[in-house]
């Protein structure tokens, strides 16, 4: 059964690879006459039937695995091992830091390619086909500011880029809804990041292309290989709105569309997945029932304490002030950007609003905020700030607050990887 489960597997994904490499987007129709996707849709299908044929070969763990089931799971990781070594010659499965029976062997690497030379339009030039409020992950470094919007990163998930002098990788992974971006540099040594076409925990599993080691993008950590154990830096980072992106920094750059491959920019091919209660890649790690699986999540982790604002509040109430980590932290919501994950076209899904987690200290003094007729204010000055953490009228007016890194995640990625978390609601 489990060899009849891996051929199936193998076959599907070999079916997504053909249609990841020649871009077809006209292929087909779906049962409900939402627009078919290319490689990333057929990715997401061929994940479901993987999941499922591989189901017996990776069943949920349990206190004392029956004899059957651990041969079942020792013979994927062969499979698994012997897949990453076909797809990553220089790799050394035996420096793991995982079991490498949790890694789905999906696609080969670069199937959903990455953007290595990024363009970039003005914010004026951007307005001409990004919508107000799409989503973007809005990312600043030593003053340059740059957006990047999920209507391209949903199809590449990954950009090798440098902002204000420093090499970084700005990632996407549109099952887990998680934007991270990391410093991409270790040890001293610049390095280049490929999708690998490999999932853990439905999450993204980047690769090295310097020596082919595989990053885990929730964790920042490489799971294997010669790097195995090792943590890239996070950096700070928020998917907001273009509007807002615009407003905060009218001099910004916007990646734009000429990334050297054709896509269906701006079309979404998990229509309706956030509202859907069923994951593309079943991970039985989540057990975690405190919020629903797909409810979106501020999550921060400060000084080892792991913690997550729960969307449902940081939407009812605009303004969360917490301790984590010893450290004071105040969380603002607005209105504005639409979900990436909703409608067959972004520009026509429900808002979902953005996030971000903040220091609430200027110049040495504590600041109290609260939230006044769905703005942003500060108790003290009556100044109002943004979802960026700028102060945009009043006395502070130019001010800005120190960032805490932060993630706009599906609650069921933070919470396998953080399963400690602490839930924050109003009041604590």
């Amino acid at each position: 059964m489990y060899l009849r489960s891996t051929l199936l597997a193998l076959g599907l994904a070999a079916a997504a690879l053909l249609a990841a490499c020649t871009g077809d987007d006209d292929d087909a129709m779906m049962a409900d006459d939402r627009p078919a996707a290319t490689s990333e849709a057929t990715a997401t299908a061929t994940a479901t039937a993987a999941a499922e044929a591989t189901a017996e070969a990776t069943p949920t763990a349990t206190p004392t695995p029956s004899p059957s089931a651990e041969a079942a799971r020792e013979a994927q990781r062969e499979f698994v091992a012997r897949r990453l070594q076909t797809d990553f010659p220089s790799l050394d499965v035996t420096k793991a830091t995982v079991d490498l029976a949790d890694i789905i062997a999906l696609l080969p690497p670069d199937a959903i390619p990455s953007i290595d030379a990024p363009q970039f339009d003005t914010v004026e030039d951007a307005s001409a086909w990004l919508a107000p409020q799409e989503p973007v992950i809005s990312f600043v470094h030593e003053g340059d500011a740059r957006a990047y919007p999920l209507h391209i990163l949903t199809w590449h998930e990954i950009v090798n880029d440098v902002v204000g002098g420093e090499p970084v990788i700005v990632t996407y992974c549109p099952l887990c809804n998680s934007a991270i971006v990391f410093a991409r540099t270790v040890d001293g040594e610049v390095r280049e990041f490929g999708v690998s076409g490999k999932l853990r925990r439905s999450d993204l599993i980047m690769y090295d292309r310097t020596n082919e080691s595989l990053w885990q993008q929730l964790s920042g950590e490489a799971i294997v290989g010669i790097d195995a154990g090792r943590l890239l830096d996070f950096l700070p980072a928020q998917i907001v709105s273009f509007e807002e992106f615009g407003a905060a920094y009218p001099g910004g750059m916007v990646l734009n569309r000429d990334t050297g491959t054709i896509r269906p920019y701006g079309e979404n091919p998990y229509v309706f997945y956030d509202t859907q209660s069923r994951m593309v890649v079943d991970v039985p790690e989540f057990e975690d029932a405190r919020l629903d699986a797909k409810e979106r999540v501020l999550a921060v982790e400060v000084n080892g304490e792991a913690a997550a604002f729960a969307w449902r509040a940081l939407s009812e109430h605009v303004v969360i002030e917490a301790e984590i980590g010893g450290q004071a932290v105040v969380a603002f919501w607005q209105s504005g950007a639409v979900s990436a994950l909703d409608d067959a076209f972004i520009v026509g899904s429900r808002n979902v609003g953005s996030a971000g987690a903040f220091i609430p200290v200027l110049d040495g003094e504590r600041l109290a905020f609260e939230a006044r007729d769905g703005a942003i204010v500060d108790v003290g000055t009556g100044s109002t700030w943004n979802v960026l953490g700028q102060a945009v009228e009043g006395p502070l007016a130019g001010s800005q607050l120190e960032a805490v890194v932060s993630g706009s995640h599906f609650w069921f990625a933070w919470s396998v990887f953080k399963p400690e978390t602490r839930v924050i609601l109003a009041g604590g």
